[in-house]
């Protein structure tokens, strides 16, 4: 019994240290990128070094294996697919989700370089005054190409200032989502994949309780860093 103990003793340890080594980000982690393999294709996704606070937090969060077996639970076309709830892992269908995560936010980053073209990686949040962000919760950008019109009417009647010349000509070309942008903290973009958002986006999803969870489950099987390559 003595020797069982013991044994378990050294076990809990070591799953400990392991959790601390995990959740310890180094310089060279900061030089990688992150791939979601995600049930319908890959994504490599590159994190911006303007954004130390979320950088950071995401990647511990990854090397911790956290975003391993979750679901993008919140999909809506031309919009924005959303992921990151560890209460998603393994939820029976029709659940409502969305309000999972670690016990603590991430300080708003605004950038004023940062801004939601489509395929960019942002921080999910509550309405809190400080515009603080989800621990774990991000999103995905696909967004919309706007016209100059439309951008116009953005400026004036949800952003209450202009868009500056060089986004509003990403915006009219590529596309993205400008109304969000200064309200929650851009901090990545994906490098290669962009194709896998479309998709994702592309799922039918519930009009129930569980509103905008695609009708059949879209997962990240596994969240990783990897070797920067040029893409």
């Amino acid at each position: 019994m003595k020797q069982i103990l013991l044994l378990a003793l050294s076990f809990s340890l070591a799953i400990h240290t392991l959790a601390q080594k995990d959740s310890v980000v180094t310089k060279r982690d900061r030089k990688r990128d992150v791939l979601l393999e995600t049930s319908m294709g890959n994504i490599w996704i590159r994190l911006s070094d303007a954004t130390p606070l979320h950088r950071d937090n995401f990647i511990k969060l990854v090397k911790m294996h956290y975003y391993d077996g979750i679901l993008f639970h919140r999909v809506i076309q031309n919009f924005m697919i959303q992921s990151g709830d560890p209460d998603s892992r393994g939820a029976a269908p029709g659940t409502p989700l969305g309000e999972g995560g670690p016990n603590y936010v991430v300080p708003a980053e605004f950038r004023p370089t940062l801004f939601h073209k489509k395929g960019v990686i942002a921080a999910a949040r509550d309405n809190n005054p400080e515009k603080s962000s989800s621990a774990s919760q991000f999103y995905l950008t696909q967004g919309k190409i706007f016209t100059e019109a439309g951008l116009d009417s953005v400026e004036t009647y949800r952003l209450k200032r202009k868009i500056p010349a060089d986004q509003r000509k990403v915006y009219t070309t590529l596309g993205g989502v400008p109304h969000l942008d200064q309200n929650y903290t851009v901090y990545g973009e994906i490098v290669k994949g962009l194709e896998v958002v479309d998709k994702i986006a592309a799922v039918p999803t519930s009009k129930g309780k569980d509103k905008d969870r695609p009708l059949q489950d879209v997962a990240i099987i596994k969240a990783k860093l990897i070797k920067r390559k040029k893409h």
